[in-house]
């Protein structure tokens, strides 16, 4: 009996496609949405969460920093030193590299070419805190560290522009005014959340780097990489108290450095880009609802078309039940089948979206499924008017109908 009804239900719509596709017409556009909107935040979410775990896995980033002068912005924030550097290595427990940090925009010239990059002055700890890996060469080694030799590693970006795929290995290049001999290449590590090309860089020893790029021996951050399962608030808390220590700071003074736990800025841009998509899903939900309008006056016009139909049926034996059920699954048919076209057309809309926002292609089953139910749900609740209408006609005043 109920296959029969789909069946029916089926010879309904195609008797009237023209105004069947325009009906579901409301019921496409609006499952398109919410799948699109839902699909491209997922992509964006997990874009943003591939971002910061390229900045390495539970690391947290020490800098200088303003302590509070009552609104004031003209203090100069004390750097970071060597000192601090290694009180942190010498008291902080469950953590796998503590690597200080002096960077600098440099111009980097290699026979008649040059380019504008970062300069990266570190130690050989920096790769392990990053979770960056080399693909050629080597890092440095504890003697070069030491003495601030010559030698400097290649971002992916700086080697194609100097050597194209080749090996750079044992060539000099101009950082600034030094020269230094190239030992390593760089992993590429893309583009970061915020457009910045992170393998646009030039890495070599902080020593040589504060002696001949930035004059000076401060260092500008000290990242800090904790142990896998080690909570990266207890290292945060050790890393404050060894600081106060090193800098002097009484316990109830401010702090004049920042401590920033990468884990905790990942968690909340993920938490606003998912609150983003979620209302982008329900503003996109709100032409669902002008759909199923469209199908309960659609619907109406049907029952109204019909009428002299349904009364032969009720007089030759039909029930009530039997003419609800029928333009019940009429309406739910029609909202399904305008839910798996919007279901393809929004993933086919998300699938551009990722493409040419180079962002991650990350549809939901769950998604998927529920637009489904709700899509049946709609044809359900709004037709379910039109349907009890047509199944209370007297069957008299039916036939009498023209």
């Amino acid at each position: 009996m109920f296959w029969e009804t789909v069946r029916l239900s089926l010879t309904s719509i195609r008797r009237n496609l023209l105004r069947s596709f325009l009906t579901l017409l409301g019921i496409v556009i609006g499952v398109a949405a919410v799948i699109g909107m839902l699909t491209i935040g997922s992509g964006t979410t997990e874009k943003v969460k591939q971002d910061i775990a390229k900045l390495g896995s539970n690391l947290l980033v020490v800098r200088p920093a303003r302590p509070d002068r009552s609104g004031s912005t003209s203090f100069t924030p004390r750097p970071l030193t060597e000192k601090d550097v290694a009180g942190l290595r010498s008291g902080l427990e469950n953590v796998r590299a503590v690597a200080a940090v002096a960077q600098s925009t440099v111009r980097v010239v290699y026979g008649a070419q040059n380019i504008s990059a970062q300069v990266t002055g570190t130690d050989d700890e920096y790769l392990a805190a990053r979770d960056w890996n080399l693909v050629l060469g080597r890092s440095f080694t504890e003697s070069e560290v030491r003495g601030g030799a010559n030698v400097c590693i290649l971002g992916e970006t700086v080697r194609k522009q100097f050597f194209g795929a080749g090996d750079p290995d044992g060539q000099s290049v101009r950082v600034g005014k030094t020269s230094c001999t190239v030992i390593g290449v760089l992993e590429s590590k893309g583009t970061s959340g915020f457009g910045q090309d992170q393998d646009n860089v030039v890495m070599m020893p902080l020593l040589g780097f504060q002696r001949r790029i930035a004059g000076n021996r401060d260092i500008d951050s000290i990242n800090v990489a904790a142990q896998d399962g080690v909570s990266t608030t207890q290292v945060q808390s050790d890393i404050e108290g060894i600081l106060r220590d090193t800098r002097r700071i009484a316990p109830d003074a401010d702090i004049n450095f920042e401590v920033r736990d990468m884990t905790q800025v990942a968690d909340a841009m993920t938490s606003a880009t998912t609150t983003m998509t979620g209302m982008l899903g329900a503003v996109a939900a709100v032409s669902l609802l002008v759909g199923g309008i469209g199908i309960m006056n659609i619907m109406l016009v049907s029952v109204t078309e019909r009428t002299r139909e349904i009364g032969i049926r009720l007089a030759i034996g039909a029930h009530e039940r039997h003419i609800l059920m029928q333009f019940l699954v009429e309406a739910t048919v029609l909202s399904l089948l305008g839910g798996l076209i919007g279901i393809a057309l929004g993933l086919g809309i998300a699938g551009l979206a990722a493409v040419s926002m180079s962002i991650p292609f990350a549809p939901s089953l769950a998604v998927i499924l529920m637009a489904v139910g709700f899509s049946a749900m709609i044809g359900m609740v709004f037709g379910f008017f039109p349907a009890l209408r047509g199944a209370r006609l007297d069957p008299i005043e039916a036939l009498r109908h023209e």
